[in-house]
């Protein structure tokens, strides 16, 4: 017997998650096992507004906009997972570890985000996940990340 694996476009998305332009970094997740593992997408395009500092000229996708679009992509995963859509989830950082960039991001690249839970449970407050963030195939980025979901009483 086989798993549906879910997905989330960009409307389920915003029910989920509280951010938006500029700072909304995932376009869809998709290939979401429950809360153990999902794919999420992100379409790099340089009418975003960190390419007019970063860097004029030669534009690069921040490293940190990276991690924060992985950690978007996980929150995604576990919103879709536990049904959180218009329940006000928001989604704190506690600590990035073993974060290593090993490929630029520039506009044109499709940025696919492979997440997994490597600790955390339906009702907790601490989840802790695995990230890849790859272009074409090629690692761009690797982080652990720790994150307090936090939902009103």
């Amino acid at each position: 017997m086989t798993e549906t694996l879910l997905r989330a476009d960009i409307q389920l998305i915003q029910r989920i998650l509280p951010h938006r332009y500029p700072f909304l970094l995932v376009d869809r997740v998709e290939e979401i096992d429950g809360y153990n593992s999902a794919v999420g997408i992100k379409n790099v395009s340089m009418n975003e507004p960190h390419f007019q500092g970063h860097f004029p000229g030669k534009p690069i996708m921040p490293g940190v906009t990276i991690i924060e679009a992985m950690a978007q992509t996980a929150a995604v995963m576990v919103g879709v997972a536990l049904d959180l859509a218009d329940k006000e989830l928001k989604v704190y950082f506690m600590a990035i570890d073993a974060c290593k960039f090993r490929r630029m991001v520039v506009p044109g690249d499709v940025l696919k985000m492979k997440l997994t839970t490597k600790r955390g449970k339906p009702g907790g407050k601490v989840w802790k996940f695995s990230g890849v963030a790859e272009v074409d195939g090629e690692m761009a980025a690797e982080a652990e990340f720790t994150a307090m979901m936090d939902l009103p009483a």
